[in-house]
């Protein structure tokens, strides 16, 4: 479902607004307008939509435009041109009351500045939203301290800002934004003031957060391994135009532009890519009522020195070795009960990372077998398929 629809919004800074948007829309350089207009060009021509709790993210290098497009979303800047719908209300369309109203109810925003009132508590910076709609007391309370801890902040309510770590305040920040219980959260430039071990927590926050919260969540960043790790999809900006919509994957693996296949050319794609994208399909099984001279024959067949055991719907039973049939068929046995490996060391989610599993198939002996949360056999994941997928990808020579 579409929750938030851009169409065709472009931003124009300046007194000759209508002069500016005539020449961007000709096709003339932002130096040009500026130069012939006094007017600076913010955001050209910008289409695109937001699922409901998808993850957004929307990136590029300083000046690109990002953050005033993320503004446009909510009208903190007035489009100079286009429409924002968001559930079907054209926020372009509503009156300053309206508007005020529709935010109090609609976004939680976070900046890069933690902007909290340093003579406030930290619970009261929380609710401070809530106090805004003019809620009561008791509620404000009651939402301010469960969104602290929904931040890992429980226990921090009454100390003050500076007594609290710039992680820590932007988490007061974020539990701000969450009190409201909003649809929606524009979160602008949020962990870049933080150091890179904290930012890396604030992250592993957010993926947590949205698993809980389940926000349809719009992120500003600069930096494209946080794009990576933060977005469903990702938006890459330059000179104020969108230059490519894609999943990280389709980012990584297919850049529209020139400019788009520089800007993510050293990205390690380990980092990005899933047990999925790398996995073999169709790998060789046998099934439960088989016994150890039908595995060693299908072995044989194969070329292989071990294969998958599933029953009659695929779910994973566990790993036979030919060297185990062998000697199991000369005992006599009927069954591969005995000899099975069930390997659940060795199960991995189809959307596990392949930075995280790497060091396993290195340190394995079998495969690893992707499963899917009922346990059923979709594909294996050996050290010459991972290569394989690397080098199809362009991450390996």
């Amino acid at each position: 479902m579409v929750k938030i629809k851009v169409e065709n919004v472009y931003k124009i800074f300046g007194t000759n607004i209508k002069p500016a948007l005539k020449m961007v829309k000709e096709g003339a350089t932002k130096s040009a307008i500026l130069e012939k207009t006094g007017s600076a060009v913010g955001v050209v021509n910008a289409s695109f939509e937001v699922y409901d709790k998808e993850t957004l993210v929307i990136m590029g290098l300083s000046g690109s435009g990002k953050s005033t497009l993320l503004r446009c979303i909510n009208r903190l800047f007035e489009p100079s041109s286009g429409k924002v719908t968001i559930d079907g209300v054209d926020v372009t369309s509503l009156s300053d009351e309206e508007l005020r109203k529709f935010r109090q109810h609609k976004f939680g925003m976070v900046f890069q500045q933690f902007a909290l009132f340093p003579n406030k508590t930290v619970l009261e910076n929380a609710y401070f939203g809530l106090e805004i709609r003019k809620a009561d007391k008791e509620e404000c309370i009651e939402r301010g301290l469960e969104a602290l801890d929904m931040v890992g902040l429980k226990g921090w309510a009454d100390y003050y800002p500076s007594q609290l770590s710039g992680g820590m305040q932007q988490r007061v920040g974020l539990a701000r934004a969450l009190a409201i219980d909003p649809d929606i959260l524009l979160m602008d430039e949020a962990f870049s003031a933080l150091d890179p071990l904290i930012r890396a927590e604030m992250q592993d926050e957010l993926l947590s957060l949205e698993d809980k919260v389940k926000k349809t969540i719009v992120f500003i960043t600069h930096d494209l391994n946080e794009a990576l790790k933060i977005g469903d999809r990702i938006i890459l900006m330059k000179d104020g135009k969108i230059v490519q919509i894609g999943t990280p994957e389709e980012i990584l693996t297919n850049p529209a532009t020139e400019y788009v296949e520089k800007f993510v050319e050293n990205v390690d794609l380990t980092r990005v890519l899933t047990a999925k994208d790398v996995m073999v399909r169709g790998s060789s099984i046998t099934y439960g009522k088989d016994g150890p001279k039908t595995a060693l024959h299908t072995m044989k067949e194969k070329g292989i020195s071990s294969i998958f055991v599933v029953d009659k719907s695929k779910n994973f039973k566990g790993i036979v070795a030919a060297e185990n049939a062998k000697q199991a068929v000369e005992r006599g046995e009927q069954d591969l009960s005995n000899i099975i490996d069930e390997i659940k060391d060795l199960r991995v989610l189809p959307e596990s990372p392949l930075q995280e599993i790497m060091p396993v198939i290195a340190d394995s002996k079998y495969p690893l077998v992707v499963v899917d949360d009922d346990n059923r056999l979709l594909g294996m994941i050996a050290r010459g398929s991972v290569i394989a997928g690397l080098v199809e990808r362009g991450g390996a020579q």
